[in-house]
């Protein structure tokens, strides 16, 4: 299972209490695996993370794991060991900008 920590207004969104939730993974784990299968679980927060017909991220959403930042990284590219075997988890965080 792969640990994915959601900022408040996601979790409110997806009616989830905890912090944290797990979804599974069948194949690599890559943030777009994660987030298809986030998705799938919770399908209210399709189109809050990454876009709906470009699945890019949205701006002002970041991705962090392992202490680093993957939000520029490829979707494709395999996220680090820790977070595949469910050590670590994935953290979806809402970036605030102003001034």
């Amino acid at each position: 299972m792969i640990r994915v920590v959601l900022p408040a207004h996601l979790r409110t969104l997806a009616h989830v209490e905890s912090g944290e939730v797990a979804v599974h993974v069948d194949a690599a784990v890559t943030q777009r695996a994660v987030l298809d299968a986030l998705e799938a679980r919770y399908p209210m927060l399709r189109g809050t993370i990454r876009d709906q017909a470009t699945q890019k991220r949205r701006p002002f959403v970041r991705f962090f794991a392992c202490e680093r930042d993957l939000s520029h990284e490829s979707p494709d590219t395999p996220l680090p060991a820790a977070v595949a075997s469910g050590e670590e988890p994935l953290l979806v965080v809402g970036a605030m900008a102003g001034g």
